[in-house]
């Protein structure tokens, strides 16, 4: 089962982030802040990492460089509200840059396709049994 780690400060947004992506079949780590999201990754196996970068304390930019320092293959895809960190070379490290909606399609869309090109198994959605 292919494990996304959710990293937002907002406590809301990671809860929703892991109901969506556990009923797609996902297992879900969460992390509220980027020193909890280092050590996640320095301690468990992960597979995707969806990371804010308007975070209090270490912003997502520097918990991107922290993380693959610990593991330069892990892909990582942004996800924000400001589209202007795009603009950032720093952020060019990471897989995607998803800006943030209510709308969490494009977002997964963008997790299968960094799992699909690192050869790791999508996960198979649980059955509804009605």
């Amino acid at each position: 089962m292919a494990t996304v780690l959710v990293v937002d400060d907002d406590k809301y947004q990671r809860l929703l982030y892991k109901e969506e992506f556990e009923r797609d079949g996902y297992q879900v780590l969460l992390a509220s802040s980027g020193q909890e999201a280092v050590a996640t990754v320095a301690q468990q196996e992960v597979d995707v990492v969806v990371l804010d970068i308007a975070m209090p304390g270490m912003d997502g930019v520097e918990t991107l460089s922290k993380i693959l320092d610990i593991d330069r293959q892990l892909p990582i895809i942004l996800n924000t509200a400001y589209s202007s960190y795009k603009d950032d070379f720093m952020t060019w490290a990471a897989e995607a840059y998803v800006t943030k909606s209510s709308d969490l399609t494009t977002l997964k869309q963008h997790v299968e396709e960094v799992l699909q090109e690192h050869n790791i198994p999508l996960p198979q959605p649980p059955v509804d049994k009605e």
